[in-house]
């Protein structure tokens, strides 16, 4: 049963619409579906209790084995309602996690996934040992019930701390990945979305490879790095990502940001929409939400409205009026804009690299050193007063960082690679 709290009396068909789909993504059969209309949610069941009464009646009569609430419900109200209803009931968190948790393939997305259903469980602890409360002894002294309830708070605890010790070592492996890419000085392009907009068909259409893409929420969570050599201005890196939606969890925000940092590494963000989704512009926000709150938000961006097949849109690109690229319209699924996809990469990326040869005074060498570490010095030439003639290059996102070097290193950085 998938049950839909309407608060304050304001209906919205897409994010029931939306659960559903989820619900269906977990390998569930929806039998009914009831609404909840509110002006505010019951402390007691987050539904009222008439809606409660009624919806007990559906699970007899319908043989459900399972509620799903299309909210946030509080340990109390799932357990309230758990109790009523005489079969178990989900929030629409617990049911995105569990989702997550079937899908993820790599070492690192269980740990991120396992880490973000301890984190909700760690707040579910209350009251579930109320069997063993009895009191013993006299007043001040703690029954079995509440030092059970200790012991799996401690445990949980230090299963938390060492997944996040775990994710750490992860992360400095994902790090160092980053820096050999970056000293390998090829461009990376991050495929970002909403969760089912076909990132992973476009993927594989753009780099010819065989990443699982399905018509369901969240079909794929690892993140994957491949090459693109057709390009005309050379290759690059393609990396996909998994799907943002509406109201994603925290737990999960927080478990998957190593992944979600990929993006910052990004010369490009290819933001990608569902063309033929009448409620893209709401998508468009999370996304962009998203992105901003991981730091993202300044980082370039392509918007690629994808499914160009299922709507009455051309495809190809379209630019403002001083010839900026400002979308593409593609599909996919048949590949029609394409070609059109690849010509905007070449474009926006090749916008973004700086290839130029400076000349760095003997009182530039910690710039010097910084660029050897980026490793994106092509050759070097040293002159008879102590300075350097480099070929550099480098993308713009590398060149404003250097410029926020301390005294006549960032100075000298401004005007030399980006004036």
């Amino acid at each position: 049963m998938l049950l839909h709290p309407i608060i304050d009396y304001t209906d919205d068909q897409d994010a029931r619409e939306e659960f559903r789909r989820l619900a269906e993504s977990a390998g569930l059969e929806v039998v009914v579906e009831l609404q909840a209309p509110r002006e505010r949610p019951d402390p007691r069941y987050f539904v009222g209790s008439g809606k409660v009464e009624e919806a007990a009646a559906a699970v007899v009569e319908h043989e459900v084995g399972l509620v799903l609430v299309n909210g946030r419900l509080s340990p109390i109200q799932e357990r309230n309602l758990a109790r009523r209803l005489k079969c178990n009931v989900l929030d629409r968190t617990t049911l995105i996690l569990d989702i997550f948790a079937q899908r993820a393939r790599s070492h690192e997305g269980k740990l991120q996934v396992e880490l973000a259903q301890l984190r909700h469980l760690s707040t579910r602890l209350v009251r579930g040992w109320t069997h063993l409360e009895r009191q013993r002894g006299g007043i001040g002294l703690r029954g079995p019930g509440e030092t059970q309830l200790e012991t799996d708070r401690r445990l949980l605890a230090d299963r938390i701390r060492q997944l996040t010790a775990r994710l750490a070592k992860v992360e400095q492996r994902r790090a160092q990945g980053r820096r050999a890419r970056s000293r390998g000085s090829l461009p990376l392009v991050a495929l970002v979305g909403y969760t089912n907009a076909g990132k992973s068909t476009l993927f594989n259409c753009m780099t010819e490879a065989s990443v699982m893409a399905r018509d369901q929420l969240f079909a794929t969570l690892d993140p994957t790095v491949r090459r693109v050599e057709n390009l005309a201005g050379g290759t690059v890196l393609l990396s996909d990502t998994v799907g943002f939606i509406r109201d994603l969890p925290h737990e999960l925000i927080a478990a998957f940001r190593a992944t979600l940092e990929e993006t910052l590494a990004a010369t490009l963000v290819v933001h990608v929409i569902d063309g033929a989704d009448p409620d893209r512009a709401r998508h468009i926000q999370v996304v962009e939400a998203v992105l901003e709150e991981i730091g993202a938000g300044e980082l370039p961006r392509l918007k690629v409205f994808n499914k160009v097949d299922a709507t009455d849109q051309m495809p190809g690109l379209e630019r403002d009026a001083e010839g900026r690229i400002t979308s593409v319209w593609v599909s996919a699924q048949t590949g029609a804009g394409m070609d059109a996809l690849m010509r905007a990469v070449e474009e926006l990326v090749g916008d973004g690299r700086i290839h130029r040869t400076i000349h760095l005074p003997a009182q530039g060498q910690r710039l010097r050193a910084r660029l050897f570490e980026l490793g994106v010095v092509r050759s070097e030439c040293a002159d008879q007063e102590g300075g350097s003639h480099l070929e550099v290059e480098l993308d713009q996102r590398d060149a404003r960082a250097l410029t926020r070097l301390d005294g006549v290193d960032g100075k000298l950085a401004q005007r030399l690679l980006l004036n």
